[in-house]
């Protein structure tokens, strides 16, 4: 099985980073570890890895699929808004 990659671009430690972060832990709880690569990057530590994705707004979460990439901005407060965006299905462990 092929894991499947979230990544989150925040700036610094201000409070939506830290918000959309804490957010994202209970996103990867509701998902379950396996199958799951989680990253967060911190644009103003690393901003040649969010020009090259293209990132224009944080916090960014990316959700890099083969099929269909997808990004969704915000601080992910509204988990079933987040799921049904990226199209993620909670069931799915494929």
């Amino acid at each position: 099985m092929t894991a499947r990659l979230l990544r989150l671009y925040i700036a610094g430690n201000s409070a939506t980073s830290r918000r959309a972060q804490q957010n994202l832990a209970r996103l990867q709880v509701s998902l379950g570890a396996d199958g799951w690569d989680i990253e967060t990057i911190d644009v103003l530590d690393r901003p040649d890895l969010a020009e090259g994705a293209r990132i224009i707004a944080t916090p960014t979460l990316s959700y890099e699929n083969t099929a269909r990439s997808r990004r969704i901005v915000g601080d992910l407060s509204d988990m079933a808004r987040v799921l049904e965006f990226l199209g993620i299905d909670r069931k799915d462990e494929a």
